[in-house]
């Protein structure tokens, strides 16, 4: 799967979430799906994964340090889980989250791979994003911008070897949706105007958000995948 496809992925898993919600997980099992059909694809014969959307679309476990995970794509050499891989997707209502995000993921790095399990990340977000209020009407835009991948900026300088709670390798995939022609007046709305197209076309955004180190993959899906495949057969 190249970027291009994994943009299409994307589409496919957005269109979803018009339809169903934020609290469905059908967009997850097209999203996760994917993600584990082309990694195995990658790794062969020897490995499995399980996840939403793939396989028995049953989710794996990994004992973590401190508690047992249920991971979002699990891959496994025989019955071992040898790597996780965490997969977040937001769509709406950023900032009053952003650092819920960031420090839940940290958490859960650093809880599997104290038990010297790898564990990777894929965080996508679109560049320009809606905040509704409580009620469903809509708020504001919210912009992802240099600031909001600020963190991330400092996580890609972390050494991975030495920091547990730093993933493996991270996948930052920040995107672009078609923009409404003004405002809309509530969640519907929002939803009605992607709803109306055949099909969304996602792009990569070419915002400028800074140089990303080592531990961090800034919208190139073929090469985080590339690493993964790579660290796993290394193990």
């Amino acid at each position: 799967m190249n970027n291009q496809e994994f943009l299409r992925v994307i589409s496919n898993s957005f269109t979803t979430f018009l339809d169903t919600g934020s609290r469905s997980n059908e967009k997850l099992k097209i999203l996760h799906g994917a993600i584990a059909n082309d990694l195995l694809l990658r790794l062969g014969k020897n490995y499995d994964i399980k996840s939403l959307g793939f396989g028995d679309g049953r989710e794996g476990n990994i004992g973590g340090r401190y508690i047992d995970k249920k991971v979002d794509i699990t891959i496994l050499e025989g019955h071992e889980a040898v790597a996780g891989i965490g997969v977040k997707f937001v769509m709406q209502n950023y900032s009053q989250n952003s650092n819920n995000y960031f420090e839940n993921m940290l958490g859960e790095t650093a809880n599997i791979r104290c038990s010297n399990v790898p564990y990777f990340q894929i965080f996508i977000v679109p560049e320009r994003i809606p905040y509704y209020k409580k009620n469903g009407d809509f708020h504001d835009w919210e912009l992802f911008t240099a600031h909001h991948a600020y963190k991330y900026l400092k996580l890609s300088e972390d050494n991975t070897e030495l920091s547990i709670h730093t993933p493996t390798k991270i996948l930052l995939y920040v995107v672009k949706l078609p923009e409404l022609p003004s405002p809309p007046l509530d969640r519907d709305e929002y939803n009605d105007f992607y709803r109306s197209m055949k099909t969304i076309p996602v792009t990569l955004s070419n915002a400028d958000l800074g140089q990303f180190r080592k531990a961090v993959v800034f919208n190139d899906y073929n090469t985080f995948a590339v690493k993964v495949v790579h660290h796993v057969k290394s193990l």
